[in-house]
């Protein structure tokens, strides 16, 4: 069976341990050479029936699980695997409901995994420079306010949140977008020249 295309197709996918713990293993390890989470190393042996391998230079044994955003979790690979396809598949996000719905899990579960899961498919866009690899691309930068609009407001709510017009009571925030399609926000503390 080839990747699923649809939710269903992502249940029935995941519901077979060696294919989940074979396509969780592909992206733990993606040029296919498994090595010692704690120290690196190579040489080690495959325990088939536990599926979790010795290793040889610290004497330890290791999980794919190890040193993920699945380690201490006791929620199978089937449903991380079935909630991180939810999650890149699903064009308007997901919520811990749906995964909870979806999956058979609590939402409280639900809510933990997608906040491992929103962390593991963060970078390190900030630290890298903006414009591709060698920083010729194009990119837009602009600002904006955000806040909750007064009429949406209960009047007790709106007296004591909204103190002044325009953008007093809003969050300064900024945008970058690359070409190609990343999108970065943070937090300003104004719109001046220095703070952007």
């Amino acid at each position: 069976m080839d990747a699923p295309k649809t939710l269903q197709e992502a249940i029935i996918y995941f519901s077979d341990p060696q294919r989940t713990f074979d396509y969780a293993k592909s992206f733990r390890w993606p040029n296919g050479k498994v090595s010692c989470p704690r120290c690196g190393s190579e040489k080690h042996s495959f325990i088939k029936t536990r599926r979790i391998w010795f290793c040889y230079s610290c004497q330890k044994q290791f999980t794919l699980k190890l040193g993920t955003i699945f380690e201490d979790s006791p929620l199978g690979l089937d449903k991380w695997m079935a909630a991180f396809w939810m999650l890149v598949n699903c064009k308007n996000g997901v919520s811990s409901m749906e995964i909870h719905r979806a999956l058979g899990v609590t939402q409280k579960s639900a809510w933990f995994m997608l906040q491992r899961l929103r962390l593991a498919l963060q970078d390190d866009f900030f630290g890298k420079k903006l414009g591709g690899n060698g920083g010729s691309g194009e990119i837009e930068v602009d600002e904006s306010f955000i806040g909750g609009k007064a009429r949406n407001m209960h009047v007790s709510e709106r007296k004591r949140r909204i103190t002044g017009t325009g953008t007093k009571d809003k969050t300064a925030v900024m945008g970058i977008l690359e070409s190609g399609g990343k999108i970065r926000t943070t937090v300003v503390p104004n719109r001046k020249k220095h703070a952007l």
